[in-house]
């Protein structure tokens, strides 16, 4: 578990940026909020100027800093850019938290796109999840396809 108020990949709920209507998708069967409200892109640490207006080393491993996406990379990573055209990423580490970050790399291998939209996985008003039991509950609660706890796979 993530300490702090930030979704980092072990509490996420985790969706696809190439798709311009997935924001709308989590929002409404999902997050239940409004549609104003951006999500965060995960990115492979190594990958990050690729897709951001930054430093090649830069590391943004907590979600505290926003970038401008680069303007080509935005109509790639729509459901991750902001209506300023920037984002508020997080940088995710093979050594911090290996899981994630060969998730992401498997999603890049069908994708060709190092990124996933993460926001954390709660809904509205509630606190993120904590325990197995919590995730279940708000999993069978909103509108999630599949939810992933540790090695198990529940689909509805």
């Amino acid at each position: 578990m993530e300490f702090g108020q930030r979704a980092l990949g072990n509490r996420s709920i985790l969706a696809d940026p190439r798709d311009f209507t997935m924001k709308d998708k989590v929002n409404k069967a999902v997050k239940y909020r409004e549609t104003f409200r951006p999500f965060a892109p995960s990115i492979l640490e190594e990958k990050v100027a690729d897709y951001f207006e930054c430093d090649e080393d830069a590391r943004v491993p907590f979600m505290e800093k926003v970038f401008m996406i680069r303007s080509k990379k935005q109509k790639v990573i729509p459901a991750v850019t902001h209506i300023d055209g920037s984002g508020r990423l997080q940088t995710v580490s093979r050594t911090v938290n290996s899981r994630y970050y060969q998730l992401i790399a498997e999603f890049e291998k069908l994708s060709g796109v190092p990124i996933v939209l993460n926001t954390s996985f709660n809904l509205k008003g509630e606190a993120i999840v904590c325990t197995p039991t919590d995730s279940l509950r708000t999993f069978f609660s909103c509108g999630l396809d599949v939810l992933i706890l540790g090695n198990y796979v529940v689909r509805k």
